[in-house]
């Protein structure tokens, strides 16, 4: 086997690896032995047709599967023999039979950056301290008060914040309907925000019976593809008005939230804790996203191409199949995919990149995932969808099912380890709105000085 490697660009290399006549001869004549043995053609007894006629009928289908054999079998001591660390499957290229009996074709590959990794151990990382103040169990214990509290008709006067708006709407951009924006009888909860304030604030007033519009500019981050970096007018009609008849805060109203709470001081003190252990889960994620921000910062590096590609058709494709259960394909919901695709590649650029760097942490300090690291995320998925432990395990049948979350469940453990290893900076958050308003200012003063230079020409 002759393989000649030549550079493509960047990390992107092409193979180009001949096969001699002496091996690709042995696999044409084992192709048509085991073709001969099978074919039925007319006026020659089964096992007794000649080679010239098999290569008339059968030379094409046997070439095309000896061709892929010979890719199969050669591939990976090619890259052996060359020393290469690929990352992605190949982009197999022009493979030939050659008039000299030998076979050629080439291999498009992506191989593994290398970089020297920058210090990760002790990064200094700013850490808010976390409490939970009165308004925040007030504004829960508010929440659970409209949760429970039963409805009456509101027909004798306008919709209020905190009534159950009952209406139809339908959307409109650029002056045409949206099929798939529209509603009948939806019971909008006013003042939430789950249909979007504009929507709901336009509710505020209205009565029974009337009908008004609101236009809602969508950003382009707008989580709904279909809506996204659109002005659309919604149409509203009232078709009714409930007002909410609140409870009276008491320990009976404690009751009525849970058996297992006997006052209202014990609810409150169940609302503390919950409000606390989700600004710490909050708390460690954000704490993570400051560590792989500073990772990235500290280690700039080429990554490769198909990886980064495939991050973006990842992208897509969840994009693709959303729009799908609404009926919609892309062109229909007015997205053009070549802008999607460059609108995400940055974000993509940074996930190869990441996922290079703590995977090199991982290696470096002996990161593995456990047995024991498996069970905790099947329990996890087990509690997040209601499912027991051999339910999610069966959703895993085979090893590339697993993996994307073996590779997930190792990239939380790294960040455990780099959090645990951080140098925390206690700050509060009047500190930090402190630093970006004194950012800001700055900012605008060095904008200033730039404007008063062009001005006097200097």
């Amino acid at each position: 086997m002759q393989v000649t490697v030549n550079e493509v660009g960047g990390l992107t290399k092409k193979l180009k690896i001949v096969l001699p006549k002496e091996e690709v001869t042995k696999e044409l004549d084992a192709g048509f032995r085991k073709v001969k043995n099978d074919a039925r053609i007319k006026g020659f007894r089964r096992g007794k047709v000649p080679r010239h006629i098999l290569e008339q009928t059968y030379g094409q289908q046997v070439r095309a599967e000896v061709a892929e054999k010979l890719v199969q079998t050669t591939y990976f001591d090619a890259v052996e023999k060359e020393k290469l660390d690929v990352v992605v499957h190949p982009e197999i290229k022009a493979p030939v039979f050659e008039e000299d009996g030998s076979f050629s074709y080439e291999a498009e590959v992506d191989t593994r950056p290398q970089f020297e990794l920058q210090a990760f151990k002790g990064m200094e990382i700013e850490k808010e301290k976390i409490t939970v103040n009165d308004a925040e169990i007030d504004s829960e214990i508010e929440g659970l008060r409209r949760e429970i509290a039963p409805l009456r008709s509101a027909e004798d006067r306008a919709a209020q914040e905190r009534d159950i708006v009952i209406a139809d709407f339908d959307g409109f951009h650029e002056g045409e309907r949206i099929k798939q924006v529209h509603g009948e009888n939806v019971n909008v909860d006013v003042g939430t925000g789950r249909h979007g304030h504009e929507f709901e604030n336009k509710l505020i007033g209205m009565k029974k019976g009337q009908e008004a519009s609101v236009e809602v500019d969508f950003g382009a981050d707008s989580p709904n593809p279909l809506l996204a970096g659109k002005k659309v007018e919604f149409k509203i009609k009232v078709n009714d008005i409930k007002e909410r008849v609140m409870p009276e805060l008491d320990d009976e109203f404690a009751r009525d939230v849970g058996e297992e709470f006997d006052s209202l001081s014990a609810l409150r003190q169940h609302i503390n804790e919950k409000i606390l252990a989700e600004k710490e889960q909050a708390l460690e994620g954000d704490i993570s996203d400051r560590i792989m921000q500073k990772l990235l910062e500290a280690n700039q590096f080429e990554v490769p191409s198909r990886l980064v590609q495939h991050e973006i058709n990842e992208y897509i494709k969840q994009t693709e199949e959303t729009l799908q259960r609404g009926g919609l394909s892309l062109e229909a919901a007015g997205i053009n995919r070549a802008e999607a695709e460059e609108r995400y590649r940055e974000t993509a650029v940074k996930r190869v990149r990441g996922d290079f760097i703590l995977k090199k942490i991982a290696e470096q300090e002996e990161i593995k995932v456990l047995d024991e690291d498996l069970n905790t995320g099947f329990a996890r998925i087990a509690k997040q969808y209601n499912m027991t432990v051999p339910e999610v395990k069966g959703y895993f049948k085979s090893r590339d099912d697993m993996l994307p979350f073996m590779s997930e469940l190792l990239n939380e453990k790294i960040l455990k380890f780099l959090r645990d290893e951080a140098k925390y900076i206690p700050v509060t958050v009047k500190d930090k709105d402190e630093a970006k308003l004194s950012s800001k200012a700055g900012a605008e003063a060095a904008e200033e000085v730039n404007n008063n230079k062009e001005k006097s020409g200097e």
